[in-house]
């Protein structure tokens, strides 16, 4: 087992402020050496289409791909998947979609319209994207549960074309991601990865069809390749480091907890654990759990060096302070394990999710509880939002006036305009003005 250790800090000490600063410090996905090499990338598959991104797959992922062909999946290539793997998987994923799509209906956004009193109508009409592009990432790794996520959204909201891309390093390919691909209604899969798949989903090749948005995390370079495009293509964010905040009042299992940190920690090694609780005693006991449950992880030495590099237990004078910190913090998984948690619920004001109760794992946020689990990162909770049905569907303002809605704007709107010195827009609207001559 590796050396274990785990950072104690204290709310109530002066240097607390600065000793949690360099806790939630972490660097971003900014590369200069990386960002050069994506824009060559991008570049080059903007220019040159399947060509190139069939040049950087062999390259990168070590395949033998001749012609565009050779990275397009089929809808009977998906379905067959889904008739390969095992009944209690095939169950278990159409359980988590069904759940996850009924949770996101909720979420579903219409149009609508008034009138004011002189005829005029004011609205907002609600249109689906196109086309979205969702990324999965590939080979051994298999993130089935992260294509219901991105896919099913976008199937609610509307959207016409779902398209995927998961790469394949060495031919390896998940028939647990295809098989989910196949549930969630995913229409074409592409079998390629990194900065190359980002560039033809956002510029389209001959056989990839441009999208309007890209979803779906992704390595550095992928992350890069995505901040590159955003402008030519909208994305959902930016992800960092996978986060979990417990709040606890020591009353609940230490081993509970002590998994429950652990389950972010073996993510990779720059995930981050906090725990917040006015009880020592407790953080004792869950650092004498995590050390006794570290042992039997088959990710163990990724789990102790997250949580001896960015973990940290955390003790403050009371529940309120917790809370304090915590929305300072903004975490992206928020556990909230103590007595009647949901009396806190209007004091939390930064979480990308919370877990209420002491039933309430996180884990169970990551797969199928409903909610989604593509949720901001380091600190961004504090002005973003979970991956909803309303970022696949567009708002559209509608104004209809009527002739005497024209003349009472018309006045109001020349004047301004005047004021503006633009000439032109107070003109036209005057021209819509009852005996604009006088």
């Amino acid at each position: 087992m590796s050396e274990f250790s785990v950072r104690r800090l204290d709310a109530g000490n002066p240097d607390f402020s600065s000793d949690l600063d360099g806790l939630l410090a972490w660097e971003s996905v900014a590369d200069t050496q990386v960002e050069a090499t994506v824009a060559g990338i991008l570049q080059d598959v903007k220019t040159r289409g399947d060509g190139a991104v069939i040049e950087y797959t062999n390259r990168y992922d070590r395949r033998q791909l001749t012609q565009a062909t050779d990275f397009c999946l089929q809808a009977a290539d998906l379905q067959g998947a889904l008739e390969r793997i095992p009944a209690d998987k095939r169950a278990a994923l159409e359980s988590a979609a069904e759940r996850v799509r009924a949770y996101h209906e909720h979420q579903l956004q219409s149009s609508w319209q008034y009138q004011e009193t002189d005829g005029t109508v004011l609205g907002q009409q609600i249109t689906a994207m196109e086309r979205v592009g969702i990324y999965v990432p590939g080979g051994k790794a298999s993130y089935p549960s992260s294509v219901l996520m991105n896919a099913i959204p976008a199937r609610v909201a509307g959207v016409e074309e779902v398209l995927m891309v998961v790469p394949a390093p060495d031919n390896q390919l998940s028939d647990l991601v295809l098989a989910a691909a196949a549930i969630a209604g995913v229409d074409k899969v592409f079998t390629i990865g990194g900065a190359q798949a980002v560039a033809a989903l956002a510029f389209g090749t001959e056989t990839i069809a441009r999208v309007d948005k890209i979803v779906g995390p992704g390595n550095i370079f992928v992350a890069s390749a995505k901040r590159a495009v955003f402008g030519q293509v909208a994305i959902d964010m930016i992800a960092g480091p996978s986060e979990i905040l417990v709040i606890c009042d020591g009353k609940t299992d230490p081993d509970w907890i002590a998994m429950d940190l652990l389950s972010q920690a073996e993510h990779d090694e720059q995930a981050q654990s906090i725990l917040l609780s006015p009880d020592a005693g407790f953080l004792d006991a869950v650092a004498a759990s995590l050390q006794k449950l570290l042992a039997d992880l088959p990710r163990e030495a990724i789990a102790s060096r997250s949580i001896a590099e960015r973990g940290a237990l955390i003790l403050v004078r009371d529940i309120a302070q917790a809370i304090e910190v915590s929305n300072r913090i903004a975490p992206e998984h928020l556990e909230v394990s103590v007595d009647n948690p949901e009396q806190y619920l209007p004091q939390i004001r930064h979480a990308g999710a919370i877990f209420l109760g002491r039933y309430t794992a996180e884990a169970l946020g990551d797969y199928c509880a409903g909610p989604n689990h593509v949720l901001p990162t380091s600190g961004t909770a504090r002005f973003s939002s979970p991956l909803g049905v309303y970022d696949f569907q567009k708002r559209s303002s509608i104004i209809y006036c009527s002739p005497e809605g024209a003349d009472t704007l018309g006045r109001v709107a020349a004047t301004l305009a005047k004021g503006e010195g633009l000439d032109a827009h107070a003109r036209s609207a005057e021209y819509r003005v009852r005996n604009s001559a006088d």
